[in-house]
Parts: structure tokens; sequence; C-alpha cells
């Protein structure tokens, strides 16, 4: 199941992908008339949060499939075309993120390979289709950085690494963006990272990525692709990253943590080429979508 936020004839709610459509279930709606439960959740990231996960689905599920069968469905649809698409949940804590995680990647901006954890604040959240500010007031090397995002759905603390996939909700696509001078004069990565953070367009639940052994991740700047990697070269894979942090920092249900960027950036480029207003970044990830960002 593909889950997603967004905002409605300027109601901000959340659903879920209908199948072979590009329309969204707008599940508060499915929740009223077809529920059972009257005080149902009102966010996805309560929906996550209330329910367990498998339970959380067969509602859903459940409820999806009373509104097929009901002649006037288009009643419960909201077509993408009118939509806004929101980040898909801001996570409790701050997005977490995972540097230097592939080895080339690493290697391209001149860096050891060694675990940094760094966060992005709630505020810089951003969903498909948004658009975010050069920052040419702040910065002349803005970058992207294509991520596999990890979404939490349970409770998750000291969890050992062949556990660690049992507290997973689902994945969703990170643009982790960078003013790369401002990193380097700062010497601290929260400032740097957290002019802009494009999240989404979906929650893509786990079932649906049976297998994050080879998952590709390409970047494109205006349709010229910068990264084309895949997460069979992490250095750290998601059940270890999970376990790492999580023995440090209780994890949360909507918690999100930004998995590594591929080679690619233009950091790494012997002749940068950062982004710059009417750029437009589309970061896909296999199983999941497409995330496109529009630079103002």
């Amino acid at each position: 199941m593909k889950f997603l936020s967004f905002s409605y004839k300027d109601t901000p709610t959340y659903g879920v992908k209908v199948k072979r459509e590009d329309s969204a279930w707008i599940l508060p709606k499915l929740f009223e008339e077809f529920g059972e439960d009257k005080d149902y959740p009102k966010t996805l990231l309560e929906g996550i949060t209330k329910y367990n996960t498998l339970d959380f689905q067969e509602i859903v599920r459940t409820l999806v499939e009373k509104a097929e069968a009901y002649d006037n469905n288009h009643l419960f649809k909201a077509p993408f075309t009118e939509i806004e698409f929101l980040a898909p949940v801001a996570p409790p804590n701050n997005l977490i993120c995972f540097g230097r995680n592939y080895k080339k990647h690493a290697e391209e901006m001149n860096n050891e390979v060694s675990l940094t954890v760094f966060t992005k604040a709630n505020s810089s959240l951003v969903g498909d289709e948004g658009s975010i500010d050069a920052f040419t007031d702040l910065t002349s090397e803005l970058d992207y950085e294509g991520e596999l995002g990890v979404v939490i759905g349970k409770e998750a603390h000291n969890v050992q690494p062949h556990l660690a996939l049992d507290y997973v909700y689902g994945y969703t696509i990170v643009n982790d963006i960078t003013a790369r001078d401002l990193q380097k004069s700062l010497k601290q990565f929260f400032l740097a990272k957290s002019l802009a953070a494009p999240i989404g367009p979906y929650i893509v639940t786990k079932d649906e990525v049976p297998s994050l052994n080879d998952v590709s991740i390409v970047t494109k700047v205006n349709d010229e692709i910068r990264q084309d990697g895949s997460t069979r070269d992490m250095i750290l894979p998601v059940e270890e990253i999970i376990s790492e942090v999580s023995k440090y920092v209780k994890l949360m249900p909507g918690d999100i943590i930004a998995t590594g960027s591929p080679e690619g950036v233009a950091a790494g480029m012997e002749h940068p080429d950062f982004l710059e207003s009417g750029d437009v970044v589309r970061v896909s990830i296999n199983g999941i979508g497409t995330l496109t960002t529009y630079i103002e």
C-alpha cells in the first residue's frame, strides 16, 4: 500500500493511493462512512501510532474494499491533479540521517568512511512536487542527495539487527538538500542541512519492498542522471542502521531515518554543478516512486 498526506480543497488530510489511478482514497472520509472506530486517526502519523502496523493496513484494506463496492465512490477520492502533496509524516524526532554510508560517496567528498549521524529540522520538510528556495542569500553551493528513507512503525530501543525490520512501517524517498559551503564553514551539519528536506511522495509499506539488497536510487537534475546507485553498496544495511541508532535514541512510530546517499553529488564533481533557480530534481527509487523538487 502507498500512503500519502496531502492538501485537498484547502484541507490537510491523508490517504492511500488508488490502484491503477492517479488519485487517493481520502481515509478520514472512509473512516466516517464505513469505519467502526469513530475515534479514527485524523493524520497518517496518528494511524501509524495508534494501531499495530499490520492492523492498520488491514483496517485500511477493509475500508477500501467497502468504498470500491459503493456506487458513488468518486466522492471518497482526490485526483492527484487537484491535491498538494505534503511530507507523508512529520517525525516525532527530527529527521535522522546517516552520512558516509556509501564508500564511493565518502571518497568523492574526501571523507573517511565513518559512522556519521545528524538530523534535519522538521520545519524543513517539503512534499513531492514542492518548491524550495535557492537560498542564494545563504549559500552558493546548494546540493542534492537522493536517499532511501526508513519509516519506523513502533517504538524501538536497543533493537538487535536481526529483529530490526520488525519495527519498520515502510519506506519513502528523501532528498537530503545540503549547503556545502555552510557545512564546511560552520563545521557541523544541522544548519547546513536544515534549509529543506523534500520527502515523499508516499510511504510504501514494507510488504511491497520485500528485499532491500539491491534497490536502485537514481537522481536526475533537469533530466541529467547525476546519481545512479543501489542499496547493495551501503556500508551498513538498514537492519544495522536501525539497531545502531536505537542504542542511543528511542525511535518512535513515524520517525524517519535517511540511510545515506550514493556517489554523484554536485560537490563530488571535478567541476561542481550546484543547484540553482529553475532546476528540477527528481529522485527515483524502485518500488516507491519519484520525488520531484523545484528550485525557485
